[in-house]
């Protein structure tokens, strides 16, 4: 199983984006589901997690701009991204949490311009 995210890109602070993150296959005894980032020399942050039975909960530094969510059918856990500030700049990695183990996505470039 591969998880592919997709959606970053360049946007000017105050702007928005989706980020979409896609399984190729099925994936039995899933926990959580969640968005970190990694910006230029700094460690990998969590920011986000939507938990099997929908709850969520995010970062201080993310809350009331980002909102995580989950499309059971396809597959996909998305992040959309509003009022992005230049320290939103980073590499955003997803994630799904097994009672086996974690799956992660290859990443996806987000650059706010300020």
């Amino acid at each position: 199983v591969q998880l592919q995210a997709s959606g970053g890109g360049l946007v000017q602070a105050g702007g928005s984006l989706r980020l979409s993150c896609a399984a190729s296959g099925s994936i039995n005894g899933v926990w959580h589901r969640r968005w970190y980032r990694q910006a230029p020399g700094k460690e990998r942050e969590w920011i986000a997690t939507i938990t099997t039975n929908g709850l969520v909960s995010y970062a201080d530094s993310v809350k009331g701009r980002f909102t995580i969510s989950r499309d059971s059918a396809k597959k996909t856990v998305d992040l959309q991204m509003n009022s992005l500030e230049a320290e939103d700049t980073a590499i955003y990695y997803c994630n799904i949490n097994t009672k086996l183990g974690d799956y992660w996505g290859q990443g996806t470039q987000v650059t706010v311009s300020s």
